[in-house]
């Protein structure tokens, strides 16, 4: 039997909501104060000096597990789940409140796009520091630093500052170097999304043979439901801090899909719900039929908005937005660049774009957000942040009297020729 390469216990992590980055700083006598008080607390009920406040936030509550060498465990579950935050304390980038975590072997860590890179040194010399981090002696990254290098397809660029880099070759470079300087275990967020989709396939066959044939353990956060499906040995579902189910990913999968069908086609968030960050508030998203259509189907297409405030002045803003398919697939994305280009001013915008008609098949579907600078750098990104349901139809041209296979469901432009035949041979009619 393998043996348990990570083992988690209890795990808990707690951020305290609303929290001024001008607070007092806290002196030696407070701490003594709080260490008495939790003491008492320690005790029973009846020295309970506090009560939990209404601002702590459990990102994480109870969480336990363990994971054999070599399996390959997808984490699955909504934005804010916390699924993010156990990769962070699994990474040693953030400490848990409570609980202990145990790992054995070197962790190499991407979780966001250009994690652990200097921006301002190359891509030659971003490889040795990652490499440095890791704990690897020189030789050792010399030796795989043309399959880095090749992998990552940025050869022409490997002498240029990284920060210059689009955010597509940030991710090349920083999941070659993960994957290639061979750590026990190698932990990926959700960032191989960025990544065009042949790089994405690339990637996830790394993945594969990283744990088959090296029998390395991986720990895969996606919302690609056919990847978790078609890689993973093994899922986890979290669940607003809570690992609510562990098993066979198509057992899992199907559960959480099963519980995502309630994602509304309009969504507006109050002001002190807004999801947001330093850079970007998102205020509304809709998915809607097109104007005088009562309902989104096959033949009308939809139309899609999204309002939100940029905080940021003078900047290189683009929107992007993802079309995901039931099962998890990105069907296609689609952008725009916010006018004037370069000098996007802080303040409230409303970007909207048409679905044709004739596109998508009858299904759910699911709208993904994001928000880019440079198109190299992501300010913002909610992932789920509208459902929308294309119903079947039977009227109109392209119609089929049954539903079609497939994602897509193309109106293709046909023609039509008419033979006839004329004793043993066979002509065109005129």
């Amino acid at each position: 039997m393998s043996e348990a390469i990570i083992t988690v216990e209890n795990l808990g992590k707690r951020y305290h909501l609303g929290t001024q980055s001008n607070e007092r700083y806290t002196a030696l006598r407070d701490v003594i104060a709080n260490k008495a008080k939790s003491l008492f607390r320690r005790n029973g009920p009846r020295f309970e000096l506090a009560s939990p406040s209404p601002n702590e936030f459990w990102a994480l509550k109870n969480v336990g597990f363990e994971v054999k060498r070599g399996e390959v465990v997808g984490i699955i579950g909504r934005n804010g789940a916390g699924k993010s935050t156990l990769l962070k304390i699994l990474s040693r980038i953030t400490d848990p409140t409570e609980g202990r975590v145990r790992i054995k072997g070197r962790v190499a860590s991407l979780l966001e796009v250009g994690t652990g890179f200097h921006p301002e040194l190359t891509g030659r010399e971003n490889i040795f520091l990652n490499g440095a981090i890791l704990g690897m002696h020189r030789h050792e990254i010399k030796a795989k630093f043309d399959e880095i290098v090749a992998f990552a397809e940025i050869e022409r660029f490997l002498d240029t500052p990284v920060k210059r880099y689009s955010s597509g070759m940030y991710v090349r470079l920083a999941f070659a170097v993960a994957a290639h300087l061979e750590p026990e275990i190698l932990v990926v967020d959700e960032v191989l999304a960025v990544g065009d989709a042949q790089f994405q396939k690339k990637c996830l066959g790394k993945i594969s043979q990283v744990s088959h044939g090296d029998h390395r353990t991986v720990l895969l956060v996606s919302h690609n439901m056919a990847a978790i499906q078609s890689i993973c040995s093994r899922a986890f579902l979290i669940q607003r801090g809570n690992l609510v189910d562990d098993g066979s990913p198509k057992t899992v999968v199907a559960g959480y899909l099963a519980s995502a069908m309630d994602t509304s086609a309009r969504r507006t968030w109050n002001q002190s719900e807004l999801p947001q960050n330093e850079n970007i508030a998102l205020c509304e998203v809709s998915a809607d039929p097109p104007p005088g259509e009562s309902a989104i189907t096959i033949d009308t297409g939809l139309s899609l908005a999204i309002t939100f405030i940029n905080k940021r002045d003078n900047i290189y803003l683009d929107c992007t937005i993802y079309i995901v398919s039931h099962e998890g697939v990105t069907l296609f994305e689609s952008g725009t660049l916010l006018e004037p280009i370069g000098q996007a001013k802080a303040g409230r915008y409303l970007v909207a774009a048409a679905v044709p008609g004739h596109l998508l098949n009858a299904g759910r579907y699911h709208v993904n957000v994001l928000f880019g600078q440079n198109q190299s750098y992501v300010l913002f990104k909610l992932d789920d942040a509208v459902g929308f349901e294309v119903e079947h139809t039977v009227t109109g041209r392209g119609a089929n009297m049954h539903i079609t296979q497939g994602v897509i469901r193309p109106l293709l432009e046909w023609k039509q020729e008419f033979f006839v035949r004329e004793g043993n041979n066979v002509a065109a009619a005129t």
